[in-house]
């Protein structure tokens, strides 16, 4: 099953409205993604905590890295500029972070406030080459937009 994007945001925006704390926003965003598409095996946020350094949010999945500097990894590149991160194989990105073994491709989306700070960053991991795609870029983005445009 893929995530139906329009259906899940209106869950989302449903679940979430009103609420204006980036963990409970975070929480709720990641255990809905992480419900909605077999494809996803590790949903979840990394938080900036300091400049250039972003430590574990709020997830589904098997443990992930605590901590994350804007200088390595998928994460790192999403929150050091700005951009979505689509890795079809993750062992074709330089200086991946292997966090879990399992996973084979990666999907990393910036995550800002009202104000356009950059306050985390959505990861999406897939047991699956190549499981993320275009579609899933624009889905997501939305979502994040829409929930996190509360928030600062």
């Amino acid at each position: 099953m893929r995530a139906d994007y329009p259906e899940l945001e209106r869950t989302i925006l449903a679940l979430t409205s009103g609420e204006d704390d980036i963990v409970a926003l975070m929480a709720t965003v990641a255990c809905e993604l992480h419900h909605a598409d077999e494809r996803f095996d590790w949903t979840g946020f990394y938080r900036v905590v300091a400049p250039g350094l972003m430590k574990i949010g709020p997830y589904q999945g098997g443990h992930g890295c605590l901590v994350i500097p804007f200088g390595r990894g998928v994460c790192g590149a999403a929150a050091r500029t700005g951009e979505v991160q689509l890795v079809r194989d993750v062992d074709t990105f330089p200086d991946h972070i292997a966090c879990s073994s399992s996973t084979r491709s990666e999907i990393v989306l910036p995550v800002r406030d009202r104000a356009g700070a950059l306050i985390g960053v959505l990861d999406i991991d897939s047991d699956r080459l190549a499981a993320f795609d275009e579609g899933d870029t624009d889905g997501l983005s939305g979502i994040l937009e829409k929930v996190f445009s509360n928030v600062g």
